[in-house]
């Protein structure tokens, strides 16, 4: 756990998200571990205010923009997709369910890696991954752990979709678009996390700003202040819900969920969730993953570490590249990024939407690459179920368990996934409905 209150997480992380980001920083990310494991705080204090005064290196080649005028001018100018109004219904409540059902399958092995998760899937006996997994104990070798909720999100331990913040986040756009409408504020959507959102229900980046917000910290500073985490997946996992309401304007959807991604993030944090909205949006409207993959790529500023990524894994599929292949990329071309950064965990879920021949193949796939399984399988998801409908989640994964859903958002705990699409159908555009 990365604890947004302690400097032993904050320093050392701190001087590793500059260090990714091309700061230069010298020895100042091994003098942050050091410290930290000495417990040496007064030492900690001095390294982080070198930090704050580190410059980027002369030679860092990519241009990474956090502004709202260039983000909303990329936005701006992705052309819509013609969409059939007929299809929303089934293809919304296809991605709420797809993203449910996704979250669930990869939340028990959240954080393992991909020689982790064969291990476990050779001692659950099969080669890849079938349906919900079971729980193994003790367990098989080469696995030391388990994320802290596999004794609930595991095969017949669920009788609901358990809680996740990745289905939390998505329920709290909602009820701001609801609220507030599509006009919503920055600051209108910070009050709703403070007013609907646990602080110990929140993790990273969202937990640092929650922090900010309590403190008098105003957006955007609620994403630069004391957050080492604002790069990371966080901002990804909340942007579907803006897809969702945009169908077929994945221009429209980014620059909404811009509006969200700037209270906890900056770069390519924002840029994961502006792709996801957008990914999303088009997939109510395309007809192929490859199809929406693209559209979302243009909300992406093209000199971006996000763009190169997303560019690199089209090219491998394009070029043939089999599943192991695109998958032994990630892991030797992003391995210096935490496992939940945004870069190596969009390069999964486009990987497990290009490779994948189904709804489970395809959020197989982009789970048996490891790292942030839950929040990426949920976003693999979701895309899918919004491009094939919810017919195209087998049914044996919906059952009796994934009908309501557990949520730690206040006044929506046990809510059912049809009621959600029913409200989401009810925030379209009168054009779309």
């Amino acid at each position: 756990m990365h604890d947004v209150l302690d400097p032993r997480d904050l320093v050392p992380d701190e001087a590793e998200e500059l260090e990714l980001s091309g700061f230069a920083i010298g020895d100042l990310h091994r003098a942050a571990r050091d410290a930290a494991g000495r417990d040496d705080f007064e030492a900690l204090e001095g390294i982080g205010r070198r930090l704050a005064q580190a410059e980027r290196r002369a030679d860092w080649p990519y241009d990474e923009p956090s502004d709202d005028a260039t983000l909303r001018a990329l936005a701006a100018g992705v052309a819509p997709i013609e969409v059939d109004p007929a299809g929303l219904p089934d293809r919304i409540r296809g991605a709420w369910l797809g993203r449910a059902v996704g979250n669930t399958l990869g939340k028990p092995v959240e954080g393992l890696t991909r020689d982790e998760l064969r291990a476990y899937f050779r001692a659950a006996g099969v080669e890849r991954l079938q349906g919900y997994l079971p729980l193994i104990d003790p367990l098989p070798d080469g696995v030391s752990r388990l994320h802290p909720s596999a004794p609930i999100a595991t095969a017949g331990n669920f009788s609901d979709v358990p809680r996740d913040d990745d289905i939390d986040w998505t329920i709290v756009g909602l009820h701001v678009l609801e609220k507030h409408g599509r006009d919503f504020t920055t600051e209108q959507l910070a009050a709703e996390w403070l007013d609907r959102v646990p602080f110990t229900q929140t993790y990273t980046a969202e937990r640092a700003a929650y922090r900010n917000l309590i403190h008098g910290i105003r957006p955007p500073a609620t994403a630069t202040h004391r957050n080492p985490y604002r790069e990371w997946i966080g901002a990804l996992i909340r942007g579907d819900v803006f897809g969702y309401v945009n169908p077929g304007n994945p221009g429209a959807a980014a620059a909404m969920a811009l509006k969200d991604a700037r209270l906890s993030h900056t770069g390519n944090g924002i840029y994961g969730e502006l792709w996801a909205a957008a990914l999303v949006s088009a997939a109510l409207a395309a007809d192929s993953a490859k199809g929406a993959l693209a559209a979302a790529a243009h909300v992406v500023p093209p000199r971006s570490r996000l763009a190169e990524v997303l560019a690199q894994v089209t090219e491998l599929h394009a070029g043939g590249a089999s599943v192991e292949q695109a998958l032994d990329w990630v892991d030797e071309r992003l391995a210096q990024y935490s496992w939940v950064h945004t870069l190596n965990n969009a390069a999964l879920i486009a990987i497990g939407l290009l490779w994948g021949v189904d709804y489970l193949d395809a959020v197989g796939i982009t789970i048996s690459g490891g790292r942030d399984t839950d929040s990426a399988g949920a976003t693999v998801g979701s895309a899918y179920g919004a491009l094939h409908g919810a017919g195209s989640i087998p049914a044996e994964l919906v059952g009796t368990t994934h009908v309501h859903v557990r949520s730690a958002v206040r006044d929506f705990d046990r809510v059912t996934l049809d009621e959600l699409s029913r409200r989401t159908l009810s925030l379209l555009p009168a054009a779309s409905r």
